[in-house]
């Protein structure tokens, strides 16, 4: 937290594990988390899109800062915090 508040450097900073994981992987990662038990397919008349993202945390390592948990606990840390809460609005009568 300290670190952030006196950045001042250009550019911007990627927050992240720096490991590499593919959208489909985190597809998978993200059902089992949320329960879904439906197919994920890939329609492949689209065009590729992005297949992979990863990252470049270099700049945030050479910082002293690294990741304090893995991609996985801070989706069900996410998912779990939030799932309780109400999403939606009501219509007014």
């Amino acid at each position: 937290f300290f670190l952030m508040q006196h950045y001042d450097q250009a550019g911007h900073i990627n927050v992240g594990t720096g490991k590499d994981l593919s959208i489909l992987d985190l597809a998978n990662i993200i059902s089992e988390i949320v329960g879904f038990t439906g197919r994920i397919t890939h329609d492949l008349s689209k065009p590729d899109g992005t297949p992979r993202k990863l990252l470049d945390v270099d700049k945030l390592h050479k910082l002293g800062w690294t990741h304090q948990i893995s991609l996985i606990e801070g989706i069900q840390s996410v998912y779990h915090s939030l799932k309780s809460k109400h999403w939606y609005s009501s219509p007014t009568p």
